[in-house]
């Protein structure tokens, strides 16, 4: 008999912010990337998402990880794990991981469907004790990343694609499931299952979520959410040196001036 599943988005849907952030931070702290590589990343990341999605930026961001992941080790990259879990589990809204818990003590699986790597996916659901986890998958070649994508990208069509497929691996009956999600850019993995659930939801999915009469869960107000966004901006500058700059000419000339009398 087909069963029932959940899947649910990780950024800003599982967790506050965002998990490429934690992926940064500890690339950074390990040596793999570099100061100028995280903070081009970052903006392009925060214009990607103001702007919207489309299949043009959705090639772009997949060409744009993959070429930051290039030539690197695998192992490397495992070995980051700790890191990565150490910024991501105290951001994991408990709200949500009861929610992935009461499916599984109803019988309902709980997957995690992301853009990140599966190998991150993995590593979260894991620690989440989740089922599963749907991520994108990277070739490698000789123990190291060759930068090229395996399809289906999971970002926007390529989540529920993924799900479809796990679908007919597993017997799954998508009509009979549910999704979770915060973003517009999620849309086809909403529409994928019977029962799609939006999640602090911004603006394009809150109008579709009212129309379509879908459940909404509200627990984050905007002011929370941009605090988040803010916050994991400055610790990627912070961990990279580039917020202790910005901290210095933040500083008023009075305490500049103390700080200064003391070194002399």
């Amino acid at each position: 008999m087909s069963k029932a599943a959940a899947f649910f988005d990780l950024d800003r849907t599982l967790m506050a912010g965002s998990s490429a952030f934690a992926f940064a931070r500890e690339a950074y702290r390990t040596g793999l990337m570099s100061r100028r590589r995280i903070l081009a990343d970052g903006l392009a990341n925060l214009a990607f998402r103001l702007q919207g999605s489309t299949d043009a930026s959705t090639d772009a961001l997949r060409d744009r990880v993959g070429d930051a992941l290039r030539g690197i080790p695998v192992r490397d990259v495992q070995r980051m794990g700790p890191g990565i879990l150490g910024d991501i589990l105290p951001r994991v809204y408990p709200q949500m991981l009861q929610e992935a818990w009461s499916h599984q003590d109803e019988g309902r699986p709980a997957y995690i469907v992301t853009a990140a790597s599966q190998e991150m996916a993995q590593l979260v659901a894991t620690a989440l004790l989740f089922d599963g986890a749907l991520g994108s998958g990277w070739e490698k070649s000789d123990g190291e990343y060759t930068g090229r994508a395996i399809e289906p990208f999971t970002y926007r069509d390529g989540k529920a694609q993924a799900m479809q497929a796990l679908a007919e691996r597993e017997g799954l009956d998508l009509e009979a499931s549910y999704a979770y999600s915060d973003s517009e850019s999620d849309l086809p993995m909403l529409r994928a299952v019977g029962n799609p659930v939006a999640v602090n939801p911004d603006s394009e999915l809150e109008r579709v979520a009212r129309e379509e009469g879908w459940r909404i869960i509200r627990f984050e107000r905007l002011r929370r959410r941009l605090f988040v966004a803010v916050g994991a901006v400055a610790a990627v500058l912070l961990g990279t040196g580039a917020g202790a700059a910005l901290q210095r000419r933040r500083q008023p000339p009075v305490r500049r001036l103390r700080r200064a009398v003391v070194r002399r």
